[in-house]
């Protein structure tokens, strides 16, 4: 069976919202290809729509490994909203989302890779439908913006399976949902 990997840029309390105004100072080569494994390990990216919509206003007009990547594999994006998706190789999905990816998680196939797209992200979480969560946690205080864990998640014991600290001092945190609650 597939899994529904999330990768997300995170500051030490938590925000998720914005990286691309915040991350890139402790983006290295480490960072980079911790990054870029997880995406060989993909063949399917999904997305929300504002994730969406800034990658395809983006990616399309970059090149390099990363760029090529996120240009050429299959991306499903939900959204309730949009009515066509133009990237490379998209489809657009809604209604009952939880019960789509349930399906597509039974089909053949590498990992499906879930960036940013923090409303999707918090609703997986609590359909359970996340089987991997990697949060690249940056040394940075915010103070304000969307944070992934709000009282919408509600609970969730997670087990960490691997931490790398990277030399800029942001830190990769790799978890998998807890077998039952340790509390």
């Amino acid at each position: 069976m597939r899994k529904i990997v999330a990768g997300l840029f995170v500051s030490l309390d938590g925000v998720v919202e914005s990286p691309q105004n915040w991350h890139f100072p402790w983006m290295n080569d480490e960072m980079a290809a911790a990054v870029i494994a997880a995406q060989t390990r993909s063949d399917t990216l999904l997305l929300g729509r504002t994730t969406y919509e800034s990658f395809a206003s983006t990616w399309p007009h970059q090149s390099g490994v990363m760029a090529d990547n996120l240009n050429n594999i299959r991306k499903i994006v939900v959204s309730s909203t949009l009515e066509k998706a133009e990237w490379n190789n998209s489809t657009l999905i809604s209604g009952d989302v939880a019960a789509q990816l349930a399906e597509l998680k039974e089909e053949p196939g590498k990992d499906i890779s879930l960036t940013g797209s923090i409303t999707l992200t918090r609703h997986l979480l609590r359909a359970g439908l996340v089987d991997e969560l990697h949060l690249h946690v940056h040394p940075i205080v915010l103070g304000a913006g969307m944070r992934l864990f709000d009282e919408s998640v509600g609970r969730l014991p997670l087990t960490l399976v691997e931490s790398t600290t990277f030399a800029t001092g942001a830190v990769h945190l790799h978890y998998q949902p807890a077998q039952g609650d340790p509390r």
